[in-house]
């Protein structure tokens, strides 16, 4: 029986991607060595970088002034290394508090200078995206977190700000077109779009570096890496291969907009299933509902177990919500096919 993976992270990998990674774990392109043996200064491992990078400017239209950068420390490193890099002592950062990861976020920014919370969605357990956000003309940027994996929120549109914009989008990286212009700097663990868990990409303008009075350590020092092509340090290889692996997919797939299309077909096909069902509803705001998770709960919460068993019998695993929600949660990421939203949507039709 067929597996459908739901969870939301570490999350799906395209099938391909899965056995081609499978194949340079044992032996990559008749070299004799495994990719994971492979120094990182290595001809083929430089190829790698170069092609990844490549591919992530050409699928997100990056443009000049911005540079691609492959780290580590998923986003939660990202939390400090952002505020360290961009909010200097003295100044303060407007931040969107959106659920956990928002959350998380703030209290490492606190760290490098003065937080101002400018919005929150705290208030009805972020079940919503806040509206009409209003940052001072005088904070270095404004930080959002553009989908919320735990809460099934998402920013549909990213607000003009008028003060640069840093933003996480780890959990809807390569899920829709984006305008990097838009942004001082992107960041995403790889874990849900992008590839396995270890490798972080991050999109940084230059112009908005050098700005702090602080010195900053060499291994938190975006200039450092810029210089360096990502390899200051021995990076995660293996991880940034299996990235560059699914960049691939993607492309051959249409590109983040043939993503937008997949995704928007399996997230109205579930959100129906939900909307329909007289003991299912959803917990996000209709207008700023998640196409990568959608969350939901059963009306007679005493049936989860039995709803979650049922999944098991399909074939169906990682639906069960997170304990901030409860219920259940499917993340439907870009290499989720219809088939297992198809899937689940039958099992839910056949729940009564």
């Amino acid at each position: 029986m067929k597996t459908y993976n739901f969870y939301a992270g570490p999350a799906i990998l395209a099938e391909e991607v899965k056995k081609q990674a499978a194949q340079a774990a044992l032996e990559y392109e008749n070299t004799g060595l495994s990719l994971m043996e492979m120094s990182h200064r290595s001809a083929e491992v430089t190829a790698i970088m170069e092609e990844a990078v490549a591919l992530t400017r050409e699928l997100l239209n990056i443009p000049e002034g911005y540079r691609v950068l492959f780290l580590q420390g998923g986003a939660s490193l990202q939390f400090y290394m952002t505020a360290l890099n961009l909010l200097d002592s003295g100044k303060t950062a407007a931040y969107v508090d959106t659920g956990a990861w928002s959350k998380k976020a703030i209290k490492e920014a606190k760290r490098c200078g003065g937080v101002d919370v400018v919005a929150s969605s705290s208030d009805k357990n972020y079940n919503y995206i806040p509206k009409n956000i209003d940052v001072p003309a005088s904070a270095p940027y404004v930080h959002i977190t553009t989908n919320n994996t735990i809460f099934g929120t998402q920013f549909q549109e990213i607000p003009d700000f008028d003060v640069p914009v840093v933003a996480d989008m780890s959990s809807d990286i390569f899920s829709r077109p984006i305008d990097v212009s838009k942004y001082d700097v992107i960041y995403a663990g790889a874990q849900k779009n992008m590839g396995p868990a270890g490798a972080t990409l991050v999109i940084v303008r230059e112009g908005a570096l050098g700005k702090v009075t602080r010195e900053l350590p060499s291994m938190l020092d975006y200039r450092l890496f810029i210089e360096k092509n990502s390899l200051f340090n021995t990076g995660p290889v293996f991880s940034i291969y299996v990235s560059l692996l699914t960049l691939r997919w993607i492309k051959k797939n249409g590109g983040v907009e043939g993503m937008v299309n997949r995704n928007t077909e399996k997230a109205n096909l579930l959100y129906e299933a939900i909307d329909n069902h007289p003991l299912f509803y959803g917990t996000a705001a209709k207008e700023d509902r998640s196409k990568m998770n959608v969350c939901f709960l059963l009306h007679e919460p005493s049936r989860s177990d039995e709803f979650l068993s049922a999944c098991a019998d399909a074939g169906i695993v990682g639906v069960k919500g997170h304990r901030s929600v409860g219920g259940f949660r499917a993340s439907i990421y870009n290499a989720m096919d219809l088939a297992g939203v198809r899937q689940l949507v039958k099992v839910m039709e056949s729940f009564q």
